[in-house]
């Protein structure tokens, strides 16, 4: 049952780069909407108790998601979706592994710490292998590119364990159900003020944006079974595994997407990806 739900938050979030249409802005702003109205849905039908901590909690981190969010869709049109993609799961998964590990004590054996951290230099190859490509390739992973999208992925760090640090400190009994509604309201403020701010107001009367609505239930549902995941499989493993959405957004990106590659960048891609399933696996016996 772990697996099965961690498959569907793999699937959700996978889809998520291929659904997206028009400009960083109307990409977030789409997103925060449908996110907020799935979460709301979800809260309506289950009515779970109120915890002014966790929801404060929850908010902030799901304000701070914008952050990441919106470094992978600038990234998008720097690198293109098959280039961000990798590189952003690797960036990701490096920092909420170590902070899994060293702060909230996952992987407290000597063998699971052996095990997670040769499952994690797997995954990190495969980040390397599936990110490279010709000289002349299609991409723009130049080090200021990838400097961004390393800087804004810490609002991804922080978003993804801020439920272990609810189950931890604040209310061990709190599910997803518990925080995912005040979650998607942090998401939804952070995209508008980021709409506000960058005087992108108009984007609200296109079609584009409501068509990137879809990405948000993507999100939001994708989210809901990643929170349960976290519960089930512990916040490294959780997100870990959580990271096999890179496959789905890679290969989506190039198939289609149309996104260029050559047969030497392909085996690259290939390799990698192997190594990204086999490490996060792998990280299933580091317990």
């Amino acid at each position: 049952m772990a697996l099965l739900i961690a498959l569907i938050n793999i699937v959700g979030w996978g889809l998520i780069p291929l659904t997206v249409k028009g400009s960083p802005a109307n990409q977030i702003a789409g997103m925060g909407i449908g996110a907020s109205v799935t979460a709301l849905i979800i809260y309506l039908f289950t009515r779970p108790a109120f915890d002014a901590s966790v929801w404060a909690i929850a908010f902030i981190a799901g304000a701070l998601w914008t952050i990441g969010q919106l470094g992978q869709f600038i990234s998008y049109t720097r690198i293109g979706v098959s280039g961000t993609i990798p590189l952003s799961a690797g960036f990701q998964l490096v920092g909420n592994s170590l902070i899994g590990v060293l702060i909230f004590g996952e992987w407290p054996t000597s063998t699971a710490k052996i095990i997670g951290f040769i499952a994690l230099a797997l995954v990190v190859i495969g980040i390397v292998l599936s990110s490279k490509s010709d000289d002349n390739g299609s991409g723009n992973a130049t080090m200021k590119n990838i400097m961004f999208l390393l800087a804004t992925t810490i609002g991804f760090w922080i978003y993804s364990s801020s439920p272990k640090l609810i189950g931890k400190a604040i209310n061990p009994s709190a599910t997803g159900l518990d925080y995912i509604f005040p979650e998607m309201l942090g998401v939804l403020v952070g995209t508008t003020l980021y709409v506000l701010f960058s005087h992108n107001t108009h984007i609200y009367h296109e079609k584009v944006t409501l068509h990137n609505c879809l990405a948000g239930i993507e999100f939001g549902v994708g989210t809901l079974f990643y929170l349960f995941s976290v519960k089930q499989n512990g916040v490294t493993n959780a997100f870990i595994y959580s990271q096999l959405c890179s496959v789905i957004s890679t290969f989506g990106g190039i198939w289609f997407l149309h996104e260029s590659k050559s047969k030497r960048e392909m085996i690259y891609v290939t390799v990698g990806l192997i190594f990204i399933i086999g490490g996060s696996v792998l990280t299933g016996f580091a317990k």
